[in-house]
């Protein structure tokens, strides 16, 4: 909706609304102008129903006002002598325009906070779950947000099953965009798995004063820009969904706008220069392992490598024994029944399913492929040092180097020819900067024009029209920045969808407050990681944990307040 569309129905909203209680306000003894002056009217009914006053702002909070508008209803009609569970039941089920008929009726009288009573313990426990719910949203909305990390793009740095605590605040609070939705659910209703929002009304991208900018090698929790799936993992018919329930990715800023970004080789350059992570960060690649004797899945382990996976050959199977094993195959190399071929993660088949499945069925036989040349995920330490110790022939960094016209990477467009490793040189838009546009750069932003600032755009004989207006150039409306993994050949980011407007930021992950182990298993299989528990995302060194101290202190102000009771009952 345009601004002059939300104002008209924001009037709309304010004659419905006076027409409905202006005959309530005077019998409150109120004056009849009060109940139609806008956001003065809201305070002067919260002193009739006798609430405080500063309720108006929740009024006016997108999302956390759905569940704010049924109680200023609720308790309008208890002002005015209706109490029973069937008004109750009648304002809601009507939206409120069940208070017409009071507003209307010759028998109504106003009931002051003295005279009405109080309300039931039904009452009074709907009240405290409904403030619980707004207070939840507004944290939820406006100051920290919990994450779960269901990928291992930025595997190392933040892990699969890492649960995380995302600053709102950091950047600026986004306003929600999405007026009519679930609080605290992004884009689906659990158990009923269907949309749990309404794409109308929308409010124009809006966000409150934060305390600092994106900064380069930041981890970022955004909205991803290209999404289309209604459900993660599930492939189906794509959705268009709004800014603010596109799914929620987390990776690392590596460009600003106004940058130059240039990957050569797999190592980013940003404005020439080879960009740096911290020592916290961990960036992987994946390497090539050759030895002439096999490469051993064990020696790998005793090295503390796990970024692999393994083959095993199974003969004479039969689909009992495939039922035993299936739930750790990742995928079948061959179907063969006499050399059927399957790919496990680096953990393997289990000893004890291989026993389970011999001695069930002797004549199957189960054996791991041992590769001579094998594909591992390492950063650049663990290369350097499995280099030093001499274990196998030679490692060797993946590196595309095949100069391909292609649709796969950014722009997606077969003027272009590049790939996961190298790309570029782009230039991140910014905010009031304006660029001349031609055939060279027209794919790299015309997604931008087009659908992330809602212009209209065609190619003219010598020029472009864009709004109807024949131009060579454009001047950008917002900052975009450019996101990438630390797991840089299994992460799919801007390297394969572009730039992230700035209105698609959500926040700055600041905390792992639970983090577990096999989370893609299964709760029965997770195992906690202690040491990751209540650690910073942010810092240098190895992440320390503050759950021990945060034990200790909850065990001494126990301790505490037991001592502070104990003294209060002796002291009566």
């Amino acid at each position: 909706m345009t601004l002059t569309q939300w104002f008209i129905f924001f009037i709309l909203i304010q004659l419905i609304h006076f027409l409905g209680t202006w005959k309530l306000y005077i019998l409150a003894g109120r004056k009849i102008w009060e109940a139609i002056l806008p956001i003065y009217n809201g305070i002067v009914l919260l002193k009739i129903i006798g609430r405080p006053t500063w309720w108006v702002i929740l009024l006016f909070m997108p999302v956390v006002n759905l569940i704010m508008f049924p109680v200023i209803w609720v308790e309008t009609i208890r002002s005015f002598g209706k109490k029973s569970n069937l008004s109750v039941f009648l304002s809601i089920i009507s939206l409120g325009f069940y208070i017409y008929i009071l507003n209307y009726s010759k028998k109504t009288k106003y009931s002051n906070i003295e005279i009405r009573g109080n309300t039931t313990p039904i009452g009074d426990w709907i009240n405290s779950v409904l403030f619980a719910i707004v207070a939840a949203t507004i944290v939820h909305n406006y100051i920290i947000q919990p994450f779960i990390i269901p990928t291992g793009s930025l595997e190392k740095t933040l892990l699969i099953g890492d649960f995380l605590f995302v600053s709102k605040f950091h950047y600026g609070a986004r306003i929600p965009m999405t007026t009519i939705s679930l609080p605290m659910v992004h884009d689906t209703l659990p158990i009923f798995k269907t949309k749990s929002y309404l794409k109308f009304p929308q409010l124009p991208y809006m966000r409150l004063p934060g305390f600092q900018n994106v900064k380069r090698n930041e981890i970022v929790v955004f909205n991803w820009p290209a999404d289309t799936v209604r459900k993660f993992f599930v492939k189906e018919k794509g959705v268009k969904k709004p800014v603010d329930k596109k799914s929620n990715y987390v990776k690392r800023c590596l460009g600003l706008p106004g940058d130059s970004l240039e990957i050569i080789n797999g190592l980013v350059y940003v404005n020439g220069k080879l960009n740096t992570l911290s020592d916290r960060a961990k960036l992987q690649f994946n390497h090539f392992i050759h030895n002439s004797k096999g490469v051993s899945s064990k020696a790998l382990l005793d090295l503390n490598i796990k970024g692999f996976n393994r083959q095993y050959r199974v003969e004479n199977i039969t689909q009992n024994s495939y039922k035993k094993i299936s739930k750790y195959i990742l995928g079948n190399i061959s179907n063969d029944l006499k050399d059927f071929r399957i790919l496990t993660s680096y953990e393997g088949l289990p000893n004890k399913i291989v026993r389970e499945v011999k001695q069930s069925e002797p004549y199957i036989e189960i054996k791991e492929i041992i590769e001579r040349k094998k594909q591992v995920t390492l950063t650049l330490n663990q290369a350097e040092k499995i280099r030093n110790n001499n274990v196998f022939d030679s490692i060797i960094r993946k590196i595309n180097n095949k100069i391909s016209y292609n649709e796969s990477f950014f722009p997606n467009n077969l003027k272009f020819n590049w790939n996961e490793d190298n790309f570029g040189p782009i230039l991140i838009p910014k905010a009031g900067e304006t660029i001349k546009i031609d055939n060279e750069n027209y794919p790299l932003y015309k997604k931008i024009i087009k659908d992330y600032e809602s212009n209209s755009i065609r190619k003219g004989k010598n020029n472009y029209i864009i709004n109807g207006i024949e131009t060579t150039s454009y001047t950008f409306k917002q900052d975009y920045y450019w996101m990438m993994g630390d797991n840089r050949h299994s992460s799919e980011d801007s390297r394969f969808w572009g730039f992230v407007p700035e209105n698609h930021i959500l926040g700055k992950p600041v905390f792992i407050w639970f983090s577990v182990d096999n989370f893609n298993k299964g709760i029965l299989n997770w195992k906690i990681r202690w040491d990751r528990i209540m650690t910073t995302v942010k810092g240098k060194g190895k992440p320390v944990s503050f759950f021990l101290p945060f034990l200790i202190t909850i065990f001494i102000w126990q301790i505490l307040s037991f001592i502070i009771k104990r003294r209060k009952i002796n002291k009566n």
